[in-house]
């Protein structure tokens, strides 16, 4: 073991982290055959279906005593159905086919493990495995449904191309209608798929897809890890969406949640086995004091099977094409970022729970290495070194990172500042402090940002206003002007300087209003802040949301024929304080804001690389964006050749006012 002492604090470098890895590729090659056999764990657990119709059932639960299954196909018999023991903790029980050599069970039956412990407990648990789990309108739990249809849904279209640049937009299927209800998986592909390769996005993030019992949690409860939810449809359902997504060249990620899970016992892995570990670390360790949920023993080798399985289970099944890690800052330090410092020596010291770091990067070298294109995005705050290189470097593997300090800088200004005490270089140092070569997401909010308890960027800019004075069909009052203009700005900003992708949380392109709040005791269930008000977009053409949902096209648009976000970071020339100016250049484009909220300046100076002629191509002032028409678009501006804020050339800008645009 290779270690560096520092600052009396024991610093593991890199190589050792890459030598970890290679030593569990070693052992999976030499135990298992290899990668491609050891994750395709979910062709031998749960339930299959042999050629025979034969019906063979599989589990892992290492302190029972013994297994049972009971169901419809049974009459719900407790002890008719025997599992035999295996080696190492595994169970099986087969149900051959009927007389008529139909299969031993039926499409859509009703199953329950039934566990017997050491101490005598008989506990009614749902697989693991399961792949399709349901929930009866007033019940408790979630009851286990053999998923075997007859006809499955085939794809048609092949996976789109990577993205050059990535333009993401987070959304949830259940919230994606402005009814008050669970919206579907129909009606995310036929009603919301359009819309988004109508904005330009070339990608989508779906949330909450894994089977979560609680709603509320935002999908990040999970209890089936198997599942696709069942409250938005069927796994078939779910199939035609990725499929028809495909067609639209856009590519799906998941919301990948193996940080933790939750920890309801009979419709989820807590204690599937009667143990307070098997698929977890027992308590204290396995237990997460804030989230109130179990966490995983990436040192158990079927934990890992189990995991590295579901992630190409959802990659060969549902056809993803990536995913989102979500909450990997807890998986990477034992105090799972509780208090975390900042300082070097967590990042390399005894803090890092290095079970978990390398079950990172077995996940990310196992999706690269099989699906060279897959894309992969970890959500961490403690900004970990090398989590975006790759691991033959001793980086995480991963390809994006989410700049989570943007939307919080955002929302820290609107809540904390007035207009004219903006400090401009403290927000230009927001956005480009990344490291170089690891590639981030940038983004003025997400989902984070409208959860109850806070509130939707549109709603900080113009809150209440939003109720009365959104019309276009009477003079725009100063809190929606200033409102309209910055929520462009923002996002423009945001989205040219912030990264290496782009993320916006559906509905916010046209500037959603209020909050996130799904239905819980505390709302007396309501759905009316568990929706997506798309009508405001379709009902009333009068409203300023269709200006602010123009713009984010058209920004979107303007990406894609630039492609900034591909192109390496930019170089700022202008972060002027007083002025409240900010100009810099990406991808051969000039971008200029005006930050200042009385001042507006002719003939300004810029700075520019590039000498020659310059038109403009996006304008926020436009008319169409809510703007006020103020510049004309067929000004040409020419460079002059001058040494000036570190470029060789100027031009002079003409009506810069209160809005942004970029050149």
């Amino acid at each position: 073991i290779v270690r560096t002492i520092y600052n009396a604090v024991i610093v593991k470098p890199p190589h050792y982290r890459y030598g970890l890895l290679g030593k569990q590729l070693a052992a999976l090659e030499e135990r298992e055959g290899g990668i491609d056999q050891f994750t395709r764990a979910y062709e031998t657990f749960g339930v299959q279906r042999r050629h025979d119709n034969s019906l063979v059932f599989f589990e892992w639960a290492p302190a029972a005593e013994a297994l049972f299954l009971a169901g419809d196909f049974n009459g719900w018999d407790k002890f008719s159905h025997r599992y035999t023991k295996q080696p190492f903790g595994k169970w099986e029980l087969v149900i051959p086919a009927k007389a008529d050599g139909s299969p031993g069970l039926e499409h859509g039956s009703k199953l329950k493990v039934v566990v017997h412990t050491e101490n005598g407990e008989r506990l009614y648990r749902i697989s693991p495995w399961a792949k399709y789990v349901t929930q009866q309108e007033n019940a408790r739990v979630y009851d286990w449904v053999h998923w075997d249809p007859p006809e499955p849904y085939t794809p048609v279209h092949k996976r789109p191309d990577k993205p050059r640049s990535l333009r993401i937009y987070e959304c949830h299927v259940g919230i994606a209608s402005p009814e008050g209800k669970v919206a579907s998986y129909s009606n995310f592909t036929a009603n919301v798929l359009p819309r988004i390769k109508d904005l330009g996005y070339n990608c989508i993030q779906m949330m909450a897809v894994m089977e979560h019992a609680y709603y509320a949690s935002f999908g990040y409860q999970i209890t089936s890890f198997f599942a696709a939810s069942s409250r938005y449809g069927t796994p078939e359902d779910l199939k035609r969406l990725i499929d028809a997504a495909h067609a639209l060249g856009i590519v799906v990620l998941l919301d990948m949640v193996h940080s933790h899970a939750s920890k309801n016992t009979e419709d989820g892995l807590n204690r599937f086995d009667g143990s307070d570990s098997c698929f977890f670390h027992a308590p204290p360790r396995g237990q997460h004091s804030l989230w109130d949920s179990r966490l995983f023993n990436y040192s158990s080798w079927e934990v890992l099977r189990f995991l590295l399985s579901n992630l190409r289970w959802w990659m060969e099944e549902y056809r993803f094409d990536g995913f989102r890690f979500d909450g990997i800052t807890s998986m990477l330090y034992h105090h799972h970022g509780i208090g975390f410092s900042g300082d070097y020596s967590e990042y390399f010291g005894l803090q890092v729970d290095e079970d978990s770091l390398v079950y990172l990067m077995l996940a990310n070298h196992i999706l690269h290495t099989l699906y060279p294109t897959c894309i992969t995005i970890a959500e961490d705050v403690s900004g970990m070194p090398a989590l975006c290189r790759g691991v033959e470097e001793g980086g995480l593997g991963f390809d994006y990172r989410l700049a989570m300090a943007v939307p919080d800088k955002w929302i820290q200004i609107l809540k904390e500042f007035k207009d004219e005490d903006w400090d401009i270089g403290n927000i230009i140092h927001t956005l480009i402090n990344r490291r170089y070569g690891e590639k981030c997401i940038a983004y003025s909010e997400s989902h984070d940002q409208a959860l109850v308890g806070d509130k939707t960027l549109a709603f900080w800019l113009m809150d209440k206003e939003m109720y009365t004075n959104m019309s276009s069909l009477v003079p725009m009052t100063a809190v929606i002007d200033r409102g309209i203009q910055l929520h462009k700005m923002i996002r423009l900003l945001t989205h040219a300087l912030g990264g290496e992708g782009y993320l916006n949380f559906i509905g916010n392109e046209f500037g959603h209003p209020e909050w996130l709040d799904f239905p819980r005791e505390g709302n007396n269930q309501s759905y009316h802040y568990a929706r997506r008000q798309f009508d405001l977009l379709e009902a009333a053409k009068h409203l300023r949301y269709v200006q602010l949902y123009a713009f984010d096209r058209h920004m979107n648009l303007t990406e894609d024929a630039y492609g900034w976000l591909a192109a390496p970071p930019a170089y700022v020339s202008t972060k002027h304080e007083e002025d409240k100016v900010i100009v810099f250049e990406r991808a051969k484009v000039v971008f200029i804001f005006n930050f200042h909220p009385t001042r507006s300046y002719q003939d300004y100076t810029v700075a520019v690389e590039v000498s020659g002629k310059y038109t403009i191509k996006l304008d926020s002032d436009d008319v169409q964006f809510g703007g006020h028409g103020r510049l004309d678009h067929h000004t040409e501006f020419f460079t002059k050749p001058q040494d000036f804020n570190g470029r060789s050339n100027v031009m002079q800008v003409k009506g810069v006012l209160l809005y942004q645009f970029l050149i």
